[in-house]
């Protein structure tokens, strides 16, 4: 029984284990990446918020702007940046070329400050020598666009290299009207001057005045070297360009896939304090949630094999902590329930286990009690139906003799024999009916005190006063068999039934007068025990048999069974000095002296 428990707990533990297992693996597997991604969204989304509220309390302070922009990459591991309304980087103070436009005299003298983050990659300009350099003249296309001129392609004259912004150019081409195959870059942009487009392309030449490039350990420098991230902002800024219809008006979250890797791009448009609109443009990469879900899926083997082993621990815990206690109650009520309440299970733990297995003692205690104190009242009850048969034997003996003389004295008057002994024969009638009488009351006081219904009214009285009393009261039989009475009586107060008590003591003293052999001596004696008066009263004759001793108290017991009946006694006075006696809650007693017998018993004192 004790491995079909284990085993039941075992397959019980691993089937909710693997369940559990199962689900946390499905879970991850099907909805933890989902959840992941958007709970990161919506994070990157709060803290670009906050980063929005930074920006506006900046006043377009580049430092400033550049700092937040640091702190932000920092914090989420996310690119972040601010573009003007056309799309140029804000804070692109460290990557331009400063060029001197040559022409009419409108143009004399006026520099032009260009960003080059979308013409020339950084890692060419962070050659040595630079890609480009102070003093070259150039020729630069740009596109007009609310007011301000985009740059989109540059050529240096001196070492024929040109750079230009694909996205731009791609989109104006669309738009020549030619066969755009025959040509190449330089003769096409030559070109866009010859055909109406939709967008004003302006051609200046100038020489470069001064180059500004990013040191290689500034953040800016990354943001520029991230060509994923760079190649993103020129797309929006050529839909800002070529779209007619502006569709970024509100936050905008776009996805992108590039090389198997899934990114996130974060468009916020702000109105800055002079009411332009400027974007503030995010891109996260979602490649780590992909690796941290590919990682679960790898580790779960090792989760398996853990889950197993904590299956295999857990068995064991139950079967020494849960099976073994289980087994031990069950072998213990098995016992109990065959009525052996000798075991007892030692079982302490503060659990529901603990508590079941004291509860099982207790009941084990509780039923031992019961049925002990059941066989003792079935023994009470054998022993009541032995008394009750002895009771009513001796009633019928009792009752049969006087029964039967005063039959025999009818009948001997009825026919008139010896008429001249009519007095005789009514005297000897008269007194077997006040033997019958005594008898009666006797039985009578007796049922009433064993009835359990009887309740003893306590007083205070003085013992030897009462004693000498009944003394006086019984002179007459001890006279007439010239006893000598020996007092040692202690003058004290006792609490009890004072008549009750005077009836123990006349039992006490005529049982004693009765079995005392003439001229010989009766002793009573009253002593202090602690907060008991021991009340003794000794007769000089012949010994009790210690096997029946304890019988003295039974009803219709005599010692002397050939005693006359003419002694008077019914048979039931130390049986009813016993129930006086247990009513009062004292002790009692009889037993055998050197020479004689001793009856005894204990009151309170006041």
């Amino acid at each position: 029984m004790k491995f079909g428990i284990v085993l039941k707990l075992f397959l019980l533990t691993t089937t909710l284990c693997l369940l559990i297992t199962g689900s946390i693996y499905i879970g991850q597997t099907i909805f933890f990446k989902q959840y992941y991604a958007n709970r990161k969204v919506n994070d990157l989304k709060s803290s670009i918020k906050s980063f929005e509220k930074q920006y506006l309390k900046s006043e377009g302070n580049v430092q400033a702007i550049q700092q937040l922009e640091q702190d932000f990459y920092r914090a989420q591991n996310t690119w972040i940046t601010t573009l003007d309304q056309n799309g140029n980087i804000k804070t692109a103070n460290d990557y331009y070329a400063e060029i001197k436009i040559e022409g009419d005299k409108k143009n004399t003298n006026q520099i032009l400050k260009i960003p080059l983050y979308h013409l020339i990659e950084t890692e060419d300009m962070l050659k040595d020598p630079p890609t480009i350099s102070k003093g070259e003249s150039v020729d630069l296309f740009t596109i007009k666009k609310n007011n301000k001129m985009i740059p989109f392609y540059l050529y240096s004259l001196q070492t024929d290299t040109y750079w230009v912004n694909q996205l731009i150019w791609t989109n104006i081409d669309k738009e020549i009207q030619s066969d755009s195959k025959k040509f190449n870059l330089k003769q096409k942009m030559e070109l866009t001057q010859k055909y109406k487009t939709n967008f004003q392309i302006n051609r200046l030449k100038g020489i470069i005045q001064d180059v500004r490039i990013p040191n290689r350990n500034d953040v800016s420098s990354i943001i520029y070297s991230n060509s994923l991230l760079m190649d993103r902002i020129n797309e929006f800024q050529s839909s800002l360009l070529f779209e007619e219809e502006n569709k970024y008006t509100t936050f905008k979250t776009l996805d992108y896939e590039q090389n198997g890797i899934k990114y996130k791009l974060f468009i916020d448009p702000i109105k800055n304090q002079n009411g332009e609109t400027n974007y503030i443009f995010s891109m996260a990469s979602l490649q780590p949630v992909d690796e941290a879900v590919q990682m679960v899926k790898d580790y779960f083997v090792y989760i398996i094999a853990f889950v197993l082993l904590l299956t295999i621990l857990a068995s064991i815990y139950y079967s020494f902590k849960i099976a073994r206690p289980l087994l031990r109650i069950n072998d213990t009520t098995r016992k109990i329930a065959h009525l052996d309440f000798s075991e007892r299970i030692e079982y302490h733990s503060k659990d529901e286990i603990g508590d079941l297995s004291q509860n099982i003692n207790l009941l084990s205690n509780t039923l031992h009690s019961h049925i002990s104190q059941l066989k003792q009242d079935i023994e009470k009850e054998k022993q009541l139906e032995n008394t009750r048969k002895e009771f009513i034997s001796g009633v019928s003996h009792e009752l049969k003799t006087p029964l039967s003389i005063m039959k025999s004295c009818i009948s001997i008057l009825k026919d008139g024999v010896a008429s001249h002994k009519k007095d005789y024969y009514f005297e000897a009638m008269e007194k077997e009916v006040d033997k019958m009488n005594l008898l009666i009351v006797d039985m009578l006081e007796l049922a009433k005190y064993e009835s359990g219904t009887y309740k003893m009214k306590m007083e205070t009285f003085f013992i030897d006063i009462v004693i000498n009393l009944i003394c006086s009261q019984l002179s007459l039989e001890i006279e007439k068999k010239e006893l000598t009475i020996h007092k040692d009586l202690v003058s004290i107060e006792v609490f009890a039934n004072q008549h009750r008590i005077e009836q123990v003591i006349t039992n006490y003293m005529t049982n004693a007068i009765r079995y005392t052999s003439n001229h010989e001596h009766i002793y009573i004696s009253t002593t202090i025990d602690d907060e008991l008066v021991k009340v003794c009263v000794e007769n000089k004759g012949s010994h009790i048999p210690n096997e029946q001793l304890d019988k003295v108290w039974d009803r219709f017991y005599r010692g002397d069974t050939s005693r006359h009946r003419s002694e008077g006694s019914t048979g039931l006075g130390l049986a009813i000095s016993k129930n006086i006696l247990e009513l009062h809650g004292a002790q009692y007693g009889v037993m055998n002296t050197s020479d004689g017998v001793l009856f005894y018993f204990y009151l309170n004192k006041k």
